[in-house]
């Protein structure tokens, strides 16, 4: 079967294609890293672009957009009969429960996971997703319980694995391999890569990574209450029941208003009688069944509401019920605009004088958190790279950048950065990198480091004084601080990291 999505132009569906060209200037104006947008209206596509390098074949890392997946493999497998939304979770891991089950834990269910109100009283990412992810099971279930279950809400990614979890105990199958069959062939998506724990259960809460249209596929399924082209993949009391409010969010976690809708069934419930699947920095899944209309989304923007406000004031606001007059300028307008998206790099000096001296140069590093062990500087006319090795010189990686214009690479050089939490979708698996070097100041060099297909762009900044080098690690967002320290070395000589 046929599963291209038709393309239309956006007067056609009652969208102006000014309002496309005004959203696209106002996510510039919110942030640099925007990398892909989609926009369908009565099911056609109406408007994409993607900020290149990136481009319509490329996977992204959907963050928390992958519990939505989850949820509709909990939905199939309770409509296949391997589980029931009120069944215990220790039910299903008896030989990984405490020997001493809290009368909380023996009441937490499939709903309160699914719902996050399992009646923790925060997250358990950091407690239950250690660095092996080699027992999170029993991490989940040791952890205290300080609530009701089902009367709270706390976002809570383990939640999410523990779904998958049960899926994968009930039927053997992984994530991957179970909605196949159920979920991605029959949408047309190719066979994705979802990151696993050591006993190769997906992680259900992230590691996800799939197309812009792939995501917009999901939420036109769910518009379309489960349908796909003539065939039911997903019941629609599952659709009903996970897009709809299960529980209440407060303002703790985000007070801006699309986030104190109601908590579905690993769906956010959203103004505008919306709905959407949500990962952090930006990655959207947005569904307005009110009007038609399915947007997608990936980025690496920090403040996530002003993409969705922008995209109600924008373009909500301006949707028509009927077909617009064909507008031809517009048209052309928005498609020179949308053909001409790019990532920019910094801006600055492509050289330096102090070059001649730095070639070749090599500065060590104490023992850090970086994994660093030394740096080597290399210079070419058309840019440079750092070599960067582990202790005793140990795997070295070359990064190489631009003159202030990108040079194309992967993500192996920058695996052991900090601030790439396991649950970041960080970089277990090489992902492509753009990178770019400018000279601020004659003894300055600013390396930018785009991953533009996770949400990630790093500012590697060398300040160079006589035999030291000072190495600050800058990284767009994060889930903690965005200044991930700074190391001082010396040529031949370690020193210790200052921050």
């Amino acid at each position: 079967m046929d599963q291209t999505l038709e393309r239309v132009t956006p007067e056609s569906v009652g969208i102006p294609s000014k309002a496309i060209v005004d959203w696209v200037d106002e996510l510039e104006r919110i942030a640099p890293d925007v990398h892909s947008i989609m926009v369908l209206r009565h099911g056609r596509v109406a408007a994409e672009g993607w900020w290149a390098p990136n481009a319509p074949e490329m996977p992204h890392a959907l963050f928390s957009i992958s519990k939505s997946f989850t949820s509709t493999a909990v939905g199939l497998a309770i409509a296949e009969g391997h589980l029931g939304l009120d069944d215990p979770v220790v039910s299903f891991f008896p030989d990984e429960a405490p020997a001493n089950v809290s009368p909380r834990l023996a009441a937490m269910k499939v709903r309160h996971l699914l719902a996050m109100c399992t009646g923790h009283d925060e997250a358990t990412v950091d407690v239950v997703i250690p660095g092996d992810r080699s027992d999170l099971v029993r991490g989940f279930l040791a952890f205290p319980i300080a609530y009701e279950p089902g009367t709270r809400f706390v976002y809570n990614t383990p939640a999410t694995y523990m779904l998958s979890a049960i899926v994968h105990k009930r039927t053997g199958l992984n994530l991957v391999d179970y909605l196949q069959p159920r979920l991605f062939e029959p949408l047309g998506i190719a066979r994705p890569n979802w990151e696993e724990d050591a006993h190769g259960i997906s992680m259900g809460g992230f590691g996800l990574r799939l197309r812009t249209e792939d995501v917009a596929r999901l939420g036109q399924l769910y518009l379309q209450k489960g349908e796909w082209r003539g065939q039911r993949l997903i019941p629609a009391e599952w659709v009903e029941a996970a897009t709809s409010r299960q529980i209440d969010t407060g303002p703790n976690l985000n007070p801006n208003p699309d986030w104190l809708q109601g908590y579905g069934y690993q769906f956010w419930r959203g103004q505008h009688d919306s709905f959407r699947g949500d990962g952090a920095f930006g990655q959207f899944c947005i569904v307005v069944p009110g009007a038609d209309l399915v947007v997608a989304m990936n980025s690496g923007i920090g403040p996530m509401h002003l993409a969705i406000e922008s995209l109600w004031s924008l373009v909500l606001a301006r949707l028509q019920p009927e077909p617009l007059p064909e507008d031809p300028a517009a048209q052309l307008a928005l498609t020179a605009r949308l053909a001409g998206l790019r990532l920019v790099p910094q801006s600055g000096p492509a050289g330096s004088p102090m070059e001649a001296d730095l070639a070749g140069a090599e500065f060590t590093f104490a023992p850090n958190g970086f994994g660093l062990g030394s740096v080597r500087l290399e210079f070419a006319p058309c840019g440079g790279a750092l070599v960067m090795s582990g202790e005793g010189g140990r795997q070295p990686r070359r990064l190489e950048f631009g003159r202030g214009a990108w040079q194309a690479g992967d993500a192996a050089v920058v695996r052991q950065w900090p601030g790439q939490h396991l649950t970041t979708d960080s970089a277990w698996i090489d992902q492509p990198l753009v990178a770019s070097g400018t000279w601020p100041r004659p003894d300055c060099l600013e390396i930018d480091v785009c991953l533009y297909t996770n949400a990630y762009r790093y500012t590697l900044t060398l300040d160079f004084a006589g035999s030291q080098l000072r190495l600050a690690v800058h990284v767009n967002v994060a889930f903690g601080p965005t200044d991930l320290g700074v190391l001082v070395g010396r040529r031949g000589a370690g020193a210790t990291p200052i921050g």
